[in-house]
């Protein structure tokens, strides 16, 4: 081969694996890889709590302030007087989420029960005679308004009146105004003027056969001091243990009389000791009653647990209105005594609402330490230890009203002219709710509640 031919075959070989390889090298640039899927992150803002501002407006009132870091969450049973409501309000939002509807007006007490019905005392609509807080019913309504059970006790001689109590056997206390007539007056040396007079009664009713299964009368342990011929005589302040019959308080000096010369307006019971506290509010007292008696040892001065039969076995409060010169008057005026139970802060005290009528004008929530003994003396201070107190400025109902002590320690207290608050231990104000309303009494019941476990079932 020639020498030029040679250089040409090897020129055209060089350029074909040139372009050989410049084609591979270019399917490989040019080949499209799969793209991966490229997904943004988003920033996350931080969520900006949304203000709650107060005054919130409820369904019946308004709630002026809500701090829920301190405040117990839970519902409150409202018994308005006004329009004679029973309802039960979400504290958050004070929007009602049960209402029942009562066949009568309110006799002032109703209370939810753990298994979800209500134990009411509702008036009789056209009583023979009648005082503030008069009843005559009493009934359990089950969540959908209907009626389980009444109980009717109401004529001329006797009413049911204010309060009524389950007791865990199932029977119902409640009070009762008792007829006196004049010839029993005049035979005991009453000075009252009133053509008719009513004394305080408790009976125990047994929801199965409306038998009164026991019976407590304030008329059969009366004193007097006005004619030493005539029965029930003896020297007051030598007799706490009996009732002054002729007692009239400061309070009620310049009031035109009634007859209603006691005006009991609570009670509670206390299963422990199986004794009944009932506020007096005429004598601005709290007494302690013996229910361990028979219905005969309860006309006594004897029997019971406590040998005493139906004698008070204690009384504070209000030391004058057995004409004792030691110890100091607290209470001015006096509703709900409210024993605290179930492992609530103070457990073993009592609670209760002195509306401060009189001079002062304010109202104070008292807790109160029961005494380890009811030992009960005369010319001796037989006044109860302070273990709390509040009030504040403008605190002040005239009548009704109460307080609760809740599972955190916080107190609520109806203030029966104006509303409902919460207080801490402390004395700040962490919830409050004012309505336009008449507040006999509010309870309180926590989310998990068996007694308010039928909301879950939307029981209408």
């Amino acid at each position: 081969m020639k020498f030029s031919s040679l250089i040409n075959f090897l020129s055209l070989l060089f350029l074909s694996l040139f372009l050989s390889c410049s084609s591979d090298d270019d399917s490989i640039v040019n080949e499209k890889l799969p793209e991966e899927e490229v997904v943004e992150e988003e920033i996350q803002e931080p969520e900006t709590p949304v203000e709650v501002v107060y005054p919130i407006q409820g369904d019946t009132g308004t709630i002026l302030s809500n701090n829920k870091s301190l405040s117990q969450e839970g519902y409150v049973l409202v018994n308005e007087s006004t329009d004679d409501r029973v309802y039960l309000m979400e504290k958050d939002s004070a929007l009602i989420v049960h209402e029942w509807q009562l066949e009568f007006g309110l006799g002032n007490d109703v209370e939810l029960l753990s298994d979800g019905r209500l134990l009411a005392s509702l008036g009789v609509e056209t009583p023979d005679f009648s005082f503030g807080g008069f009843g005559g019913i009493i009934q359990l309504i089950n969540p959908d308004s209907s009626v389980d059970w009444q109980f009717t006790y109401a004529n001329e001689e006797h009413i049911i009146h204010h309060d009524v109590e389950m007791l865990p056997n199932g029977n119902v206390l409640a009070i009762v105004w008792d007829l006196r007539t004049i010839e029993e007056l005049n035979a005991i040396g009453y000075l009252g003027e009133e053509d008719k007079v009513y004394t305080e009664t408790i009976i125990e009713v047994n929801p199965n056969t409306d038998e009164i299964v026991w019976k407590w009368e304030s008329w059969d342990h009366i004193v007097q001091d006005v004619d030493d011929s005539k029965p029930r005589f003896g020297i007051i302040n030598e007799h706490p243990e009996l009732i002054n019959i002729n007692y009239i308080d400061i309070l009620r000096e310049s009031v035109e009389p009634d007859g209603d010369i006691m005006h009991a307006n609570g009670f509670d019971y206390d299963e422990e000791n199986d004794v009944i506290y009932m506020t007096i509010n005429n004598f601005s007292e709290i007494w302690v009653i013996d229910h361990s008696t028979t219905i005969e040892e309860a006309k006594l001065s004897t029997g019971g647990n406590y040998g005493k039969g139906g004698d008070l076995l204690y009384r504070f409060g209000n030391p004058t209105a057995y004409e004792n010169s030691l110890g100091e008057r607290m209470f001015y005026n006096n509703h709900f005594p409210n024993l605290l139970e179930n492992d609530v802060p103070g457990n073993g005290n009592i609670l209760v609402y002195v509306n401060g009528n009189g001079e002062s004008k304010q109202s104070v929530v008292y807790e109160l330490e029961i005494p380890s003994e009811f030992d009960l003396q005369p010319n001796a201070n037989n006044d109860l230890n302070e273990v709390w107190s509040y009030t504040r400025e403008g605190l002040y109902a005239p009548r009704v009203s109460g307080a609760v002590r809740l599972d955190n320690g916080n107190t609520l207290i109806t203030s029966g002219t104006s509303g409902i608050l919460e207080v801490t231990n402390q004395k700040e104000v962490v919830w409050e709710f004012r309505g336009t309303g008449f507040y006999w009494r509010s309870y309180h019941y926590n989310f998990d509640s068996d007694a308010t476990s039928f909301l879950s079932n939307n029981t209408p």
